[in-house]
């Protein structure tokens, strides 16, 4: 009888496709894969260790699982991902429910591991780095639903100060051109219409001769698929060609995710960004320039060592101008390894809620301005599934990446529907479908 496997992921989109490439793997290795974790004889847990609390959740939820264990010590419990990677030794010590824990680039090596498990009940970690895996050969197994993420680039070699992605995911290194765009027709005779290219910084991606403009241009072209996004985008290389291909080509979406992170000089200096906000807000122009439509969302940290309360203005004032239309923000959260672990002028907690909060209720006010503005405009919906909050209402993406809910049949899901927009509550546009 084939052994099933559970996978629960934490974390970024990147994340979701490597849990889809282990999926493919344990699935071509005879193990079955089951969406409720109660059935399972193995349960994965692919993490999260940007911030301290998803780090935490995660391993409270493997002391949690493991008291299903029985007396043939089932479920298997292993760690996938950047946790794994930073302390997966650590924790195979400290918890007892956990059998193994995998690293980002070892995934190939996982149905043995598995095997060796379950039949020595031996316990193991595999975290050894490879600066060439890139699994460009691995057809992912998708989850199901309308939206495909596909992956076309690993690593980081930025070595923001605040950041432990560098030394979770090792180096940059690109996937083959050919191979991503075979993946994304792929997936769009599969069904899936909206995709989204993966990296932690697309704009580096180069494979030979080729840039990520020039795949952008390709991607755009190929018909099986109806919408082309991508994330994340670093504004230290983001191209004119970037922004030109972004404007000429219908298919590619016109969002972008260009995260800030501060709007004080000093502090991006510190964090190793390797820009201004002088050349940050010049590229919010040349993209507002060439598509006056776009909807553009940032990260910004507030709390990072050293921030005065000159410094936090500087970002209270970047949000108020460019007035994004979401911004994500974030409390700095010290991370082991990094060099602004180590920085002196570490901000107190207190100081750093406020702060956060501060900056939430400026970003809710502009965000809301700014749906309100879309009343009245009709706007295409991916549509992606039955709302959460009314079975007779369905939710899906406007071209710009923001939600919007009407009602509609369930039989609607995965085609694009026009709506006319009628109203904005939250974060979500609200509409009814006009033919």
């Amino acid at each position: 009888m084939n052994k099933k496997f559970f996978i629960r992921t934490y974390g970024c989109q990147m994340n979701v496709n490597d849990s889809e490439l282990v999926s493919a793997i344990l699935a071509d290795s005879g193990f079955e894969k089951v969406e409720n974790i109660e059935k399972a004889d193995i349960v994965l847990f692919n993490s999260c260790t940007v911030r301290q609390h998803a780090e935490d959740r995660v391993i409270g939820r493997i002391t949690q699982e493991g008291g299903r264990k029985d007396s043939d010590n089932l479920p298997v419990i292993g760690l996938l991902g950047c946790v794994a990677q930073r302390i997966g030794d650590k924790l195979l010590k400290n918890i007892d429910a956990l059998d193994f824990a995998v690293g980002t680039d070892q995934y190939r090596k996982l149905p043995a591991l598995i095997k060796e498990v379950l039949q020595k009940k031996k316990r193991a970690t595999l975290v050894e780095q490879d600066n060439k895996e890139v699994y460009g050969d691995i057809k992912p197994l998708r989850r199901q639903g309308p939206n495909a993420f596909v992956t076309i680039m690993r690593g980081c070699n930025n070595f923001c100060t605040y950041c432990v992605v560098p030394y979770v995911r090792g180096r940059e290194r690109s996937r083959e051109l050919d191979k991503i765009l075979e993946e994304i027709e792929i997936a769009g005779q599969n069904g899936f219409k909206d995709v989204t290219l993966l990296g932690q910084n697309v704009n580096s991606y180069h494979y030979k001769n080729q840039k990520f403009a020039d795949l952008l241009n390709k991607a755009a072209d190929i018909k099986t698929i109806k919408r082309l996004r991508f994330v994340t985008s670093h504004p230290k290389d983001l191209s004119c060609k970037v922004i030109d291909t972004m404007a000429s080509k219908k298919k590619i979406c016109k969002s972008i995710h260009l995260p800030l992170q501060s709007g004080s000089d000093k502090i991006l200096d510190k964090m190793n960004r390797k820009y201004d906000f002088s050349h940050y807000r010049k590229l919010i122009r040349k993209l507002r320039s060439a598509m006056p439509q776009i909807a553009i969302t940032t990260d910004v940290m507030v709390g990072f060592p050293g921030e005065t309360e000159s410094d936090f203005m500087y970002t209270q004032h970047a949000l108020d101008s460019i007035r994004f239309d979401y911004s994500f923000t974030f409390k700095y959260s010290p991370r082991k390894g990094t060099k602004a672990a180590n920085f002196k002028n570490q901000v107190e907690e207190d100081v750093r809620l406020q702060r956060l909060q501060k900056l939430i209720d400026l970003q809710n006010s502009i965000t809301h301005e700014k749906y309100k503005e879309k009343i009245g405009d009709v706007a295409t919906v991916y549509v992606e599934q039955v709302s959460k909050k009314d079975e007779n209402e369905l939710s899906g993406r406007t071209e710009d990446n923001k939600i919007a809910v009407f009602p509609g049949d369930k039989e609607l899901i995965g085609s694009f529907v026009n709506i006319k927009i009628t109203g904005a509550t939250g974060w979500t546009l609200l509409g009814k479908k006009i033919a």
